[in-house]
């Protein structure tokens, strides 16, 4: 009888439970793209949410089949291609989190109107949620230093079928960030309910959001491979 040991090995993975522990931690940590999720549900109910959600979950596949095809070993050596990866995402964070706080000061400024729902509408359109949170997971700086740093170091490298290594981590995290975002999603419904009877209160924390957005894109400028 094999032991569980002799298995992971046979998928071509190293030390599988550090993966899943570091990976499952990883998903907790606070970033831009469950963040993005999180306000846009409690802004603009579930169904926008998964939108997001859905854009999150194609960014990190790419970004993980980009890993599994060598990307990483691309970013490693080409540290020019690396820092304009980096900087595209810290501006496209930023972009975003002053968008947010443009949106955030105009519903602030407008006062309650009985025809509010069709201007409401109207953005509602306009959202593009998929996109959004797809630029935002394939720019992420530190989505990327994940994958290249962390992901691609569970795979042995003289396993003859890697692809089947990555899929099987693949799976991993992407079951942990299904959990994760859906979580945030339905914990944002109250939000939203809140947020539409008390517009300021809704329009202070997209400020908030907007301002950590612009955090994030500053504070990942400075990111590097290590």
């Amino acid at each position: 009888m094999r032991s569980r040991r002799a298995v992971l090995v046979f998928f071509g993975i190293t030390d599988f439970w550090a993966y899943v522990i570091g990976a499952f931690l990883i998903i907790l940590l606070p970033g831009p793209n469950s963040l993005y999720v999180l306000s846009l549900a409690a802004r603009h109910g579930v169904r926008q949410g998964y939108r997001a959600a859905a854009g999150v979950f194609v960014g990190d596949t790419v970004l993980m089949v980009l890993a599994a095809a060598g990307a990483a070993s691309l970013l490693r050596s080409t540290p020019l291609l690396f820092t304009v990866v980096k900087y595209a995402g810290a501006g496209y964070l930023a972009w975003i989190g002053f968008q947010m706080i443009r949106g955030a000061v105009r519903a602030w400024r407008a006062a309650p109107q009985g025809d509010a729902t069709r201007p409401q509408e109207e953005r509602e359109r306009r959202l593009r949620p998929f996109r959004k949170a797809l630029g935002i997971s394939l720019l992420n700086p530190k989505a990327i230093l994940f994958f290249v740093s962390f992901f691609i170091q569970f795979v042995d490298p003289a396993y003859p079928a890697p692809a089947l290594s990555f899929a099987i981590l693949g799976a991993i995290i992407q079951v942990f960030s299904v959990l994760y975002l859906t979580a945030l999603i339905f914990g944002g419904t109250f939000l939203a309910g809140q947020f539409r009877r008390h517009r300021r209160l809704g329009a202070g924390l997209t400020s908030g959001v907007g301002v950590v957005f612009v955090g994030f894109g500053a504070k990942l400028a400075t990111a590097s491979l290590g």
